[in-house]
């Protein structure tokens, strides 16, 4: 008996000493979408705060993954995956010898807006396919994209201050469109009551030496299962290069609602619009309201009725919200002619239906536009004020009268995950544009020499992450069957929607220094890299300026997410 406590004393002691030698934790869980499908091959990056060490790990086929090992202390847990917004768990305590269990949920840019209320309806379970083909919520003029770009779980962070902080620079490119100039964005966001969320957010420029710029500040309500309104107000600042000529600054003041409505589960409905007061050479007023309903035929068809009275801004994909939008991507649509300025009134009615069939997503849409007043983007330095040049100095481009424009026609998006890590996506589309008859006509003749005419236009858009570093990229082109001064398919919201001709997106991590809180990364911007659709004309002063669908712009920065 005495020799069998003595073996069984050696044994506990054996293994007290393992514990004691081995005292590494684990952190395990799964990765889902908002609907609760679990995603394969999502990347789960464990940093220890403190010490910057890092540890990657894979969701398998059924979205779970799992680390052990692990030295005692907090960590932060950032989760991507391709398509959707990077998600992150911050200060992650992990006890010695503790087995943590961490259950990411993953959103894309259009859930995490919150412009639509979640679908809770059971026989919703596989609806997470349905933002590859449909419109990413409509932006009126002086509006910026909500949210941050790193969504940080209410469950860790429910009332802590959550931005992004990012410093962009544009290269010197003459005659095509690229100022060399500097600007910083910023976006803040704070939980509040436990129902509603505070945000500030803006841009600054430095292109002229005037620090112009627009700020915005809103207030959403909804904790995700009561209908979601925002309220925004913005201010906007603008100063030409010579302000004797043009009588002294823009200033743009906008007052912005938005709103969502669930009817039962086959219908959802978003409405709302922007109030404007523009003081420039006088004041003048407008209202940009718009209106989405979707139908939801089943769990793989969904049509949709849009109205807009504004474009929308430059491309948004899953994965390029790094930066905060710059002061040139929210300047009102304004023009002059004779001196006398007049913004663009647009109106936008579109029908499309999307169906999923297996792995392939396809969306066809029929639209109708009719736009008084498009401001058309030129390119190019002109020293004779005509009262007809409205230049904006942080892109190096001016905005010119386009008279009018009423047209149709059809959209073609297929979209497919051609890898784990790769998204391809085909768009075609047919309607009209505006263009010259006689390219290379002297200045006062653009407006007369101005017609519609038919377009074909097609692209092709790749969207990826190379896992080994995290780099996340985009590349597409938009071709356009001849010369044009306006893009075909305007008002294009869905995810074929591109800038013209090649463009360029990188954002890149970069490792966290020990003393530097948050994450840092990389970004480079790339617009119309090779410089075409450029239409030639020539200025009033002789030279020869263009008019284009979309100008050249090289620009690369640094954003700081806390």
């Amino acid at each position: 008996m005495a020799r069998t406590l003595a073996w069984l004393g050696l044994v506990v002691s054996l293994c007290i000493s393992a514990v004691a030698g081995n005292p590494g934790g684990s952190i395990s869980g799964s990765v889902t979408d908002s609907s609760g499908i679990a995603q394969m091959g999502a990347v789960v990056e464990m940093l220890a705060v403190g010490t910057g060490q890092s540890v990657l790990a894979y969701t398998d086929t059924v979205g779970h993954f799992s680390v052990s090992g692990l030295a005692p202390g907090n960590y932060d847990i950032r989760v991507s995956a391709p398509s959707f917004l990077p998600s992150v768990r911050e200060n992650v305590m992990l006890a010695a010898g503790a087995a943590k269990v961490v259950n990411v949920t993953l959103n894309t840019l259009f859930e995490a807006a919150r412009i639509l209320p979640q679908r809770k309806n059971a026989k919703d379970e596989d609806d997470s396919w349905k933002w590859t083909l449909r419109s990413t919520a409509n932006r009126p003029i002086l509006r910026f994209d909500d949210g941050v770009p790193i969504l940080v779980e209410a469950s860790q962070q429910d009332r802590q201050l959550k931005g992004t902080l990012a410093f962009m620079a544009g290269g010197a490119n003459e005659g095509y469109g690229s100022a060399s100039d500097v600007g910083t964005s910023f976006a803040l966001e704070q939980s509040a009551f436990g129902w509603a969320t505070v945000g500030f957010d803006g841009s600054l420029g430095y292109g002229s030496g005037t620090p112009d710029g627009i700020l915005r500040a809103t207030l959403q309500t909804g904790d995700g299962t009561t209908t979601p309104h925002q309220l925004g107000f913005s201010v906007r600042r603008f100063s030409p290069p010579d302000l004797l000529v043009h009588r002294g600054s823009l200033q743009a003041f906008a007052l912005t609602s938005a709103n969502a409505l669930t009817i039962g589960d086959f219908l959802e409905l978003q409405y709302g619009g922007d109030l404007q007061t523009i003081q420039f050479m006088g004041r003048a007023n407008a209202f940009r309201p718009y209106g989405i309903a979707d139908w939801h035929l089943g769990d793989s068809t969904v049509v949709e009725y849009r109205y807009s009275t504004s474009e929308p801004g430059e491309p948004v994909i899953a994965g390029s919200e790094a930066v905060p939008l710059e002061i040139h991507d929210n300047a009102p649509h304004m023009t002059l002619v004779g001196g006398t300025p007049l913004l663009e009134n647009a109106h936008h009615h579109e029908v499309s239906l999307a169906q999923r069939l297996g792995d392939n997503n396809f969306q066809v849409a029929y639209f109708r536009d009719r736009i008084k007043d498009p401001a058309l983007l030129g390119v190019g330095y002109i020293s004779v004020d005509t009262g007809d040049v409205l230049p904006d100095v942080y892109s190096g481009t001016f905005n010119y009268n386009g008279n009018s424009i009423e047209t149709q026609g059809v959209r073609f998006v297929y979209q497919r995950k051609l890898t784990p890590d790769i998204t391809g996506t085909l768009d075609y589309a047919y309607g009209g544009v505006l263009d010259l008859e006689h390219p290379g006509i002297g200045w006062d003749s653009i407006r007369d020499d101005m017609h519609q005419t038919w377009r074909h236009s097609a692209a092709v858009k790749l969207a990826g992450v190379n896992r080994r570093w995290n780099t996340e990229w985009i590349v597409s082109y938009r071709w356009t069957s001849g010369t044009a001064l306006t893009p075909v398919d305007m008002f294009n919201a869905s995810p074929g929607q591109t800038s013209p001709f090649f463009n360029l997106f990188i954002r890149q991590p970069i490792p966290r220094l020990h003393l530097m809180p948050g994450r840092m990364e990389a970004v480079i911007d790339l617009r119309n890299l090779l410089a075409e659709g450029y239409v030639p004309v020539v200025s009033p002063d002789g030279h020869t300026v263009y008019l284009v669908q979309s100008a050249r712009s090289v620009r690369g920065g640094v954003s700081f997410t806390f």
